[in-house]
């Protein structure tokens, strides 16, 4: 789905994410580009998850100027705090950026996870977990997201068990631990 839509420019290489140890201890500080060179540096990072009254999910093709994972599709939306943010703010943030609304987000947990993309290069993110709800149509950012849709949560389990299907590798891990774990926060399928 295309309508419904705004570009705005958001984010850049040049924006100074914030490294991180193992147990999310500040380390530093580094620009995004860096960040995400080669085999990547550990950083944070967060993914949320949207659902609406249905128990569907939104998810968002990743525009095709990405660097990494291009066109792929991924969760409702994700990104970085930035150096002097809180990770709360950051996530209401970046909300509002790509998916033009604002709705109370619930944390579940952490993970780090790393992820090469060809030559292009790298994740490597200490990524915080958030669940949220929202019933209306987002207004996306097209410079941020090529293609939106809401999903039911059968059809997205059937879609990433396909080998071929073109989905981010964090989805995928992120997706596995929230039906593991956090089923019974998840809305009804």
């Amino acid at each position: 789905m295309l309508q419904n839509t705004r570009s705005e420019i958001v984010s850049d290489n040049s924006e100074t994410l914030i490294l991180v140890d193992a147990q999310d201890n500040v380390l530093g500080h580094l620009d995004k580009a860096s960040c995400h060179n080669r085999d990547g540096v550990l950083h944070r990072a967060f993914s949320l998850f949207v659902f609406n009254q249905n128990g569907h999910l939104l998810i968002q093709r990743r525009a095709p100027n990405k660097r990494l994972w291009p066109n792929y599709w991924s969760n409702s939306c994700c990104s970085h705090p930035r150096q002097g943010e809180s990770l709360d703010l950051a996530v209401q943030r970046r909300c509002q950026q790509e998916l033009g609304f604002v709705t109370p987000m619930q944390f579940l947990y952490k993970f780090e996870y790393s992820a090469r993309y060809d030559r292009q290069g790298s994740e490597h993110e200490l990524c915080s977990v958030f669940v949220g709800r929202f019933d209306g149509q987002p207004n996306i950012n097209i410079s941020e997201i090529g293609e939106w849709q809401w999903i039911d949560q059968v059809t997205l389990e059937k879609n990433l068990a396909d080998p071929n299907s073109n989905y981010t590798p964090w989805f995928k891990l992120e997706w596995q631990h929230l039906r593991a774990e956090f089923a019974h926060l998840l809305p009804a399928r």
